[in-house]
């Protein structure tokens, strides 16, 4: 599905915390995210997933503004901080968000086992939660946000703490999903990430300071290397 953001901003008391972003994102693109931390990432994905209010702008998810009850179905999303329910095992934990994305009784297991494979707890869907790391409360936090096979996925942050070879295994479903028309969006502070995603937007401050291919964005470097672009806003230098 198609994003439209449109001179967005949000503030949080006096703070203006995203400052007139817009960017249109195609269907079947996978956007990253790219900033350092406290610089606006999670708020504008809220923003788009429609958790919180814009201050001004408006979005648009397909031809439907947020928020909006009608694309809860069509999104899914996993939060920087783990939403779980120690209590419950990984599958209970699926199987109550699968309620709120009304997924039929009789596609649940299959739905479940398949997100489950691709996060690799396979074999730990009846251990409880309590008794995962935090690495593998991560990974059961993707599995929630992609077991309803959305057509969006706002993913803050979902490689922290996630050991390298599980990581490019996830990046691997990613593109997958891509394959299949879906529209990603990916926060990171993890740089090298990029290199797996179609297009960046660079956000500092609050303030989108580039928005473009990834080849294009490298061009404007003469180290070959994104953080140079922040480098040079930090200091005061012209993006352009």
């Amino acid at each position: 599905m198609k994003i439209e953001i449109n001179n967005v901003s949000k503030s949080f008391g006096k703070n203006k915390i995203i400052k007139n972003v817009s960017m249109n994102i195609n269907s079947g693109e996978v956007i990253c995210f790219l900033g350092p931390s406290g610089s606006g990432k999670t708020t504008l994905i809220r923003l788009i997933l429609g958790a919180i209010k814009t201050e001004n702008g408006k979005i648009l998810i397909g031809e439907t503004a947020v928020p909006s009850l009608s694309l809860i179905s069509k999104i899914g999303y996993m939060p920087q901080n783990d939403a779980l329910y120690n209590d419950l095992t990984a599958s209970e934990n699926l199987n109550f968000f699968a309620g709120l994305y009304n997924i039929p009784s009789k596609d649940l297991n299959k739905m479940q086992d398949e997100a489950l494979a691709v996060v690799n707890l396979i074999n730990d869907k009846n251990k409880l939660v309590s008794k995962f790391s935090g690495g593998m409360k991560k990974r059961l936090s993707l599995a929630i946000a992609i077991q309803h096979k959305p057509d969006v996925l706002l993913l803050d942050e979902p490689t922290v703490g996630i050991d390298p070879i599980l990581k490019h295994s996830i990046w691997k479903e990613f593109m997958k999903l891509k394959e299949q028309g879906k529209t990603l969006i990916v926060s990171t502070h993890v740089m090298d990430e990029i290199i797996n995603c179609d297009k960046a937007g660079l956000i500092y401050s609050g303030e989108l300071i580039e928005f473009d291919t990834i080849q294009n964005l490298l061009s404007k470097t003469k180290s070959g290397k994104i953080e140079e672009l922040f480098l040079n806003i930090s200091k005061g230098g012209d993006m352009q």
